[in-house]
């Protein structure tokens, strides 16, 4: 491929110029398969934690590992060449300090060649996204839902719902803001929240289930894809692939069982998909 044709990168800064723009399109990814047919058709793509409960088909978040993140990191980035790839620090891996957050966010951008991260950004959270962005790594923040502290909040509830609540959501997204994170995932609140963020910090915001109030959106792919028998009220979803893998894995049963199978092995060939 020559440098003139050459797919450039979304980076950071471009994000960032997004404000108040055209709509960043964000989606999950976790592997490179899918993250090959995303990436030419959105800005971001998150390699979430959330990958502990879609693939991995853990109750929650929180028996993600560092190392399970570097794992889906490696695969989307072999596949990915246009989107900004965001990677989150799973549960365990940054609270404890922002020396702790540093090497862990350093360890995952340097063995995946990913471009950012993504932290939950509780009332403690500011300290650690300055400590990152002042030693070079962009860091996306995450208020309102945090999913990885369900287990302390009740389960996955919306945010945003008394005053206290409120003023906490707000608190964290202005503290988030102003210590550097490049964007901020708003996730559970009602659209004025929302609305109200977006207008108040210069970070582009990113929705999922909090209106189209926000600077962009993101969905968890299986669940726009309809590959799960329930999602979130918020999602719509575009497809509905559950039935046609099911049929197709039941067309394919049908076949060995009457031995309607392709030609012999001597008419075998084989490409690389990347190839």
């Amino acid at each position: 491929m020559s440098a003139q044709n050459k797919i450039k990168r979304i980076g950071v800064p471009e994000i960032r110029a997004r404000k108040g723009g055209e709509p960043l399109v964000c989606l999950t990814a976790y592997d490179a398969p899918m993250a090959r047919l995303l990436d030419p058709h959105c800005d971001i793509l998150l390699v979430g934690d959330s990958l502990g409960m879609v693939v991995h088909g853990l109750d929650s978040t929180i028996g993600v590992t560092l190392d399970m993140m570097i794992l889906h990191g490696k695969a989307v980035m072999r596949a990915a060449k246009q989107a900004l790839v965001v990677i989150d620090l799973p549960f365990g891996s940054y609270e404890k300090s922002p020396q702790q957050a540093f090497e862990s966010a350093s360890r995952a951008l340097a063995e995946t060649g990913a471009q950012a991260v993504k932290i939950e950004s509780g009332v403690y959270a500011a300290e650690t996204i300055r400590f990152l962005t002042e030693r070079g790594i962009p860091v996306m923040g995450h208020v309102g839902l945090r999913p990885q502290a369900a287990l302390n909040e009740g389960g996955f509830k919306a945010k945003g719902r008394d005053d206290a609540e409120r003023e906490r959501v707000f608190r964290e997204a202005r503290e988030a803001d102003a210590a550097g994170a490049f964007a901020i995932v708003i996730e559970g609140v009602a659209e004025e929240i929302a609305r109200q963020i977006t207008a108040e910090i210069a970070a582009p915001t990113i929705g999922i289930g909090a209106s189209a109030a926000c600077d962009g959106q993101i969905l968890v792919t299986q669940d726009m894809l309809g590959l799960f028998d329930w999602t979130p009220k918020f999602v719509r979803r575009y497809a509905q692939l559950s039935g046609v893998v099911e049929d197709a894995v039941k067309a394919y049963g049908a076949d060995v069982k009457s031995r309607a199978f392709p030609a012999a092995a001597e008419t075998y060939s084989f490409k690389p998909k990347n190839g």
